[in-house]
């Protein structure tokens, strides 16, 4: 009866696909695909944070053991209300998209079926679940590469499986390569569960329009690439170095008559790192002074040393030596 009822709702919507507008030979962009991607990847990250926060007053670490468990929990939650019931994902809604039977032969629009719907689910979620539960998988099989092989008796035997399942997940990954790439040149199934259980984006409305504009893409690919270009080239800049060049160039070398030399007591008075009264004050060669435990950790920080306040190259890390004065009172 279920089967029946199925086959009956797909008439019908298929019957009905001049009056919803749902064209299955009209073209996806392939920027539109990816945008659908990647916003359901961004909401099911929405997702987990806000269901980790409820228990972020808990200990430490309680979601740890469980995180795998619960974020294909979750995801299958999202499938349920989402992908199972209208056949499109919130991301593919919210770009006008949704899934087409690419397994029928009618020309018109199909509904994916349940067992189209749920392979997809399983597929999407499965291989995530089992990447991040492989080394505790292999541990209680006993495949793990840090167990003992005098401990085993087919030590071979599980050597042999090890390999397998390291062969399987390169395929696995290569597969998804070569379907990108073939997506990249044809337009469809960027994803290869999506060829798999022949599931297809098309248009939901005619002469739709994006609700997310070009505009607003292009800025956030390009923020992003800005962003990681940044997060390459930051750590390779000495930023201390640069800092103190350019306030001597427009202070007038400040740095080196403005601080009163090594007899002035301002130089004294503050750590360069800290700005407090140094403790154990030790220099590196200038005429400024530093704790000693800011400067340790800014040499062990850097590998290359230079003053931080006026760009000296470092010769050696030595304590400061004054000479005190006691004044008493009569």
């Amino acid at each position: 009866m279920d089967l029946e009822s199925e086959d009956n709702q797909k008439s019908r919507v298929g019957g009905s696909g001049s009056e919803t507008g749902v064209d299955p030979l009209t073209p996806v962009l392939r920027i539109s695909q990816l945008d659908a991607l990647e916003l359901d990847t961004a909401l099911e990250q929405l997702v987990w944070t806000q269901f980790s926060q409820c228990f972020q007053n808990c200990r430490p670490g309680l979601l740890t053991p469980l995180e795998p468990e619960l974020r294909a929990l979750l995801q299958l939650l999202l499938w349920r209300f989402t992908l199972y019931s209208s056949s499109t994902t919130v991301g593919q809604s919210l770009l006008s998209l949704r899934y087409h039977n690419n397994l029928s032969s009618s020309p018109s629009y199909r509904l994916l079926s349940r067992r189209q719907k749920l392979s997809l689910a399983l597929l999407t979620a499965g291989p995530r679940w089992l990447q991040e539960r492989s080394h505790s998988l292999l541990l209680c099989l006993g495949l793990s590469s840090g167990w003992p092989v005098s401990e085993i008796g087919s030590g071979f035997l599980q050597k042999g499986l090890r390999n397998c399942l390291t062969l399987i997940s390169s395929i696995a990954q290569l597969a998804s390569l070569v379907n990108f790439l073939v997506f990249l040149r044809k337009g469809h199934h960027p994803v290869l569960a999506e060829r798999i259980v022949g599931a297809r984006a098309v248009f939901s409305k005619p002469n739709v329009t994006r609700d997310i504009t070009y505009q607003y893409m292009n800025r956030e690919l390009l923020w992003h690439g800005f962003a990681e270009f940044l997060i390459f080239l930051l750590p390779l800049i000495n930023t201390r170095k640069l800092k103190a060049t350019v306030c001597s160039i427009l202070l007038g070398g400040e740095s080196a008559g403005g601080d009163g030399g090594r007899d002035g007591q301002g130089v004294w008075k503050e750590c360069g790192l800290c700005g407090e009264w140094p403790t154990m004050p030790h220099t590196v060669g200038c005429q400024h002074v530093f704790c000693y435990y800011c400067i340790r950790s800014y040499s062990i920080a850097n590998t290359y040393i230079t003053c931080p306040k006026c760009g000296a190259e470092a010769v050696q890390l030595e304590p400061v030596k004054m000479e005190v004065e006691m004044v008493g009172r009569l």
